[in-house]
């Protein structure tokens, strides 16, 4: 099993469209890919920089899943009309996780 955290600052002002866009659309579209998060946060003092962590068998399921996702004609519509004010991000870090040796599937 590998997991990927992922973390998005939202661009000024722009928390609100970022957090509408994953409520409205990315999330249906994620589970419609097999992008399913395992959890999901905004940081307390900062809700424009929202947290998730997702689950993937192998690597070759993350990639096949992202890419499927990436190609979506529904969410290219949706990512053009939230950012039709502008953008919604300034950063985005992804890391890709995997547990070592000595620990069972990451604990």
């Amino acid at each position: 099993m590998i997991y990927e955290l992922r973390e998005y600052v939202a661009a000024p002002g722009a928390a609100d469209r970022l957090h509408r866009r994953f409520a409205d659309a990315t999330l249906d579209l994620f589970a419609r890919h097999g992008l399913e998060p395992l959890g999901f946060w905004h940081v307390r003092e900062d809700p424009g920089r929202i947290i998730y962590l997702l689950g993937f068998a192998d690597e070759e399921t993350r990639a096949r899943s992202w890419a499927s996702f990436l190609e979506d004609e529904e969410w290219h519509r949706v990512k053009r009309d939230s950012e039709a004010e502008g953008p919604v991000l300034t950063e985005l870090f992804s890391r890709v996780l995997v547990a070592p040796d000595y620990v069972a599937d990451g604990g």
